[in-house]
């Protein structure tokens, strides 16, 4: 059905040239002579989108728009005046309006601007119900990593035992200890963070625990720690594996029997807080070079749930790329962008050692950068850093669980010329790195298609086990139904 736009002005002519202009162009129109009758037809039934004037007689535009604001947020209004300043227009956008145009209205620039209010609003709703897909923890992903994430969470959530979340930096870790505060029975107390590797060795006991006025040099007033503030909530505490030592056998005595004393106090306060932690690093060797406690390890250790970095899960790529294109296309106020499946072959071969906060930076940059409204192959290799191994232009795109297509190719000749892979050649302007990559690349196609497609038989000539076959495809960006031809 076409988008029904609701015009308002006060000016029967200007209304009826408009209708007129829009409906030519392929859109529904409804009519209001006065604010007030704007906003009643709002209320009565649905429009997709408002231009309106902003001098009107009894109640101007930007008066009705503050009220279109309130009664329906995601309502997209275009804002028209014959005596626009930069101070209405400014004023205009801080109200939510979406654009601002000038009369007389120059039907191209009415379209166009119409066009991309209806188009961002689409976008906003399309993400909204991706979110909603996506399920009730607010991350992205329906891979089996991620499932069994969900499934951990789910359980842990509603109990009182503590959780230890292992990761890679940038693997999400902060997200899971949110859906475990927001599935809890604490969802209605605060949730309080510190990250143990961001402050100094010296201020970390005053951080957690608080100070008293005049405990040392530049303490002036009385502070509350972080444990005090997430009293009948959860405090995650992020890169524990950082902690001090000395200060490790102090968070245990809190662990242990739920209270504290301020940093320079005498008075004991009772705490009740769920402690959720994460770190990075290998807890179990540190505790064997005698840099963590044996004893908080098992303290914080009651359940455990490991983010995997993104390139164990590849298989959630398209679905983060996605989201987060939206995301910032809308945040940073461009039409959304569509990403071709070679860009997107591009990028579901990177490795991304940031993992997901990398991928999110990135998308991001190419949603500022990129001209659109396609994003191509070209855009994405400007996108990712340089001196990164990168894949073929893709033969085809293929579903991941399509049949392999049948090769048409006869079996490799002996002699001199079947000695390598058909067709490479050494290359100055490539590293080492990347030339040997161009040559497994065209060796693991060659064989291929010497087996019809038949991957089981392509991993055995190679003598390589099926699943590091299927793992080395991945990695130079090969997909089903690409051998050579």
């Amino acid at each position: 059905m076409p988008a029904a736009v609701l015009i308002v002005d006060d000016e029967k002519n200007i209304l009826l040239t408009l209708s007129q202009s829009l409906q030519l162009a392929g859109y529904r129109t409804e009519l209001a002579s006065s604010g007030q009758v704007a906003l009643d037809v709002v209320s009565a039934r649905p429009v997709d989108a408002v231009l309106m004037d902003v001098k009107m007689p009894d109640m101007d535009g930007l008066t009705v728009l503050a009220r279109l604001t309130e009664l329906k947020p995601e309502l997209p209004v275009i804002m028209m005046s014959g005596h626009g300043t930069i101070d209405t227009a400014v004023k205009a956008t801080q109200l939510g309006a979406r654009d601002f145009l000038e009369k007389p209205l120059a039907r191209d620039k009415l379209l166009v601007a119409l066009r991309n209010v209806l188009t961002h609003q689409a976008a906003m709703e399309e993400l909204q119900e991706l979110r909603a897909q996506l399920g009730r923890f607010d991350m992205v992903g329906g891979g089996p990593a991620m499932q069994r994430i969900f499934s951990l969470i789910q359980r842990a959530a509603p109990s009182e035992g503590r959780v230890l979340i292992t990761g890679e930096n940038g693997t999400g870790k902060e997200l899971i200890a949110r859906a475990l505060h927001q599935h809890s029975r604490r969802k209605g107390g605060p949730f309080v963070k510190l990250n143990c590797a961001a402050v100094p060795h010296d201020l970390i006991e005053s951080e957690l625990f608080g100070h008293e006025k005049g405990a040392f040099t530049g303490a002036v007033s009385v502070r509350r720690g972080k444990f005090e503030l997430a009293h009948e909530g959860t405090l995650f505490l992020d890169e524990i594996g950082d902690m001090p030592a000395a200060m490790q056998s102090k968070l245990l005595r809190v662990l242990q029997e739920g209270e504290l004393e301020r940093v320079g106090g005498a008075e004991t306060l009772k705490v009740d807080v769920r402690v959720l932690a994460a770190t990075n690093k290998n807890l179990e060797k540190e505790i064997a070079a005698g840099r963590f406690r044996e004893d908080l390890y098992y303290r914080i250790n009651v359940v455990q749930i490991h983010s995997p970095p993104l390139r164990e899960r590849s298989e959630d790529l398209p679905d983060l790329i996605n989201t987060f294109l939206s995301e910032a296309c809308a945040k940073n106020g461009r039409r959304p962008l569509m990403l071709s499946p070679d860009a997107l072959a591009v990028m579901s071969a990177y490795d991304y050692p940031g993992n997901v906060r990398e991928l999110r930076n990135l998308v991001e940059r190419l949603a500022i950068l990129c001209e659109g409204p396609v994003v191509s192959r070209t855009d994405a290799l400007e996108l990712l850093p340089r001196g990164r191994p990168l894949p073929p232009m893709p033969a085809a795109t293929v579903g991941g669980d399509a049949p392999l297509s049948p090769a048409t190719v006869a079996p490799p000749a002996s002699g001199p010329a079947a000695s390598g892979p058909v067709g490479w050649r050494p290359r100055v302007d490539q590293t080492f790195r990347e030339q040997v990559e161009d040559a497994e690349r065209e060796i693991i196609q060659h064989v291929l298609a010497h087996t019809h497609d038949n991957v089981t038989e392509a991993a055995r000539i190679l003598d390589l086990e099926r699943g590091h076959f299927y793992k080395k495809m991945k990695a130079l960006g090969l997909r089903r139904g690409q051998s050579d031809s």
